[in-house]
């Protein structure tokens, strides 16, 4: 009897040891933010921020204080430069970086495996005169127009990104044009200002890269906006496949790990 006390204790170190070993560690996510016209030195804050609330994750930053359209990362000339990451977010706008091998490289990573999520002026980076980019988005867009509100429809409402989220309307936001919608890009939700109403979220494969984009996020108050937000959790634990059908994440990918 006198030694039951010392039996439970390494019982339950041994039970919790175990538990742990068993938690699915936090997903390292690398986000790329900087280049032209977006308030990115705070935008990427935002966004780490509420990532790591709603997700077991960990948000690592590559930012660049350049704010012309010819912004470049170091990072990116290296062969393994997304090494150790599940998943990459391209926030930046650098849509006058044209070098063809540059841009191969970053793809490659994607093209290779590694997940991606694509936020606003990502849709118009690299702009090399051929459809290379656009190609792994899944859409080519080539401009906006004024400032107004967008009213935001969810088209897709079975899909683990979309499921039981409410339509709604931004603030002043830009809504991005859709040049071409590729065949085996998956739609999920369209924005309309007057008469115009086009696709400004869908999902992608990618050779074996899965991919989520949204078009909304120019102005500080739509990143922060919880519904934003949400929707760009669920991308990303979409794109790394750990999403359940009712939009949830699996077990262990919620923050904390639950």
């Amino acid at each position: 009897m006198k030694l039951l006390p010392t039996l439970l204790a390494v019982l339950s170190f041994s039970t919790a040891a175990t538990f742990a070993a068993d938690a699915p560690k936090p997903l390292k996510c690398l986000l790329v933010t900087g280049g032209c016209c977006h308030d990115y030195a705070k935008q990427k804050d935002i966004l780490k921020a509420g990532l790591e609330k709603r997700l077991n994750i960990v948000v690592d930053q590559l930012h660049t204080d350049d704010k012309s359209t010819k912004a470049r990362f170091a990072e990116y000339e290296k062969a393994d430069w997304a090494a150790g990451y599940d998943i990459v977010i391209h926030d930046e706008c650098s849509a006058d970086v044209k070098e063809i091998p540059y841009v191969e490289n970053i793809l490659n990573a994607h093209k290779n495996g590694v997940a991606a999520v694509n936020l606003h002026c990502a849709m118009h980076c690299y702009r090399t005169g051929t459809r290379m980019w656009f190609e792994y988005l899944g859409l080519q867009s080539s401009g906006h127009g004024a400032q107004l509100p967008i009213e935001i429809t969810f088209s897709n409402t079975d899909h683990p990104i979309t499921k039981g989220m409410t339509n709604w309307v931004t603030i002043r936001e830009e809504l991005y044009n859709n040049i071409k919608v590729w065949p085996d890009a998956v739609p999920l939700a369209k924005g309309k200002q007057g008469e115009q109403e086009v696709v400004i979220a869908w999902t992608h494969q990618y050779g074996k890269g899965r991919v989520f984009s949204t078009t909304l996020g120019h102005n500080n108050e739509t990143v922060s906006d919880d519904r934003y937000l949400d929707l760009v959790a669920r991308g990303v634990l979409w794109a790394v496949d750990k999403i359940g059908p009712d939009g949830k994440p699996k077990a262990g990918y919620a923050a904390g790990g639950k």
